[in-house]
């Protein structure tokens, strides 16, 4: 199916029946729109979730049973596919972190304006990641403002990669491509990958994100 014309199929998740009202007949008025399931609480999102496998997940960060949190950890252990975007009344820069470490895509405020909710389905469906009131291409540099910074003095901190490792996260940060880092260091990407495999060991982490989160609270990478 032509992706210009594809419905986007979408799960509400949230405890106020009124709002869950509010956010179907908006959903409704927009072409291309399906609303294909509703949930009060996580325990029956994360149900839903598996047996409907919705394109987007509107997720309320306040739900009973299981939080919207909680919900975003449930589902990441459980491989969803779905791609989820919070919605809270208000929420904290830790909160934020801790969403998109579990695999939001996107971060929208109750109060926002309808359209922009729209907006950010959109941009979410088309791989982007929406935070706050714009669609984010590189996600790390958002996170920036929200990571705390450990004191200058852990900055001599390396955690144990060598000098060329320690480059490599900092191109990774800035949003580069293992091609892009291939080009840049005039290396092959089979070498990239291994260098990464490495980094990912002595850091801890699993993924790009959780590299990229993990430099910038350890003073990794510099603030430029």
């Amino acid at each position: 199916m032509d992706k210009a014309s594809q419905v986007i199929r979408i799960l509400i998740a949230d405890d106020h029946p009124i709002f869950r009202e509010g956010l179907r007949n908006l959903l409704r008025t927009n072409p291309g729109f399906a609303v294909v399931g509703e949930a009060a609480d996580g325990d029956l999102t994360v149900k839903l979730a598996r047996q409907l496998k919705p394109d987007i997940l509107l997720l309320d960060l306040a739900m009973p049973l299981r939080s919207g949190i909680e919900t975003l950890r449930e589902l990441a252990a459980a491989s969803s596919t779905v791609r989820s975007i919070v919605l809270a009344a208000a929420i904290e820069p830790a909160q934020v972190v801790e969403a998109l470490q579990l695999g939001a895509r996107g971060i929208v405020l109750k109060d926002s304006a309808p359209q922009l909710l729209i907006k950010s389905i959109r941009a979410v469906v088309a791989g982007q990641y929406w935070v706050g009131h714009e669609s984010v291409s590189n996600l790390v540099n958002v996170l920036r403002q929200f990571v705390p910074r450990q004191v200058e003095a852990e900055r001599k901190k390396t955690f144990g990669l060598t000098p060329r490792e320690l480059e490599i996260v900092a191109v990774i940060v800035a949003g580069y491509t293992n091609k892009e880092v291939a080009q840049k260091f005039s290396i092959s990407e089979d070498t990239v990958k291994r260098h990464l495999t490495n980094i990912f060991d002595k850091l801890g982490v699993s993924n790009r994100l959780e590299l990229a989160l993990f430099a910038l609270k350890n003073s990794l990478v510099g603030n430029s």
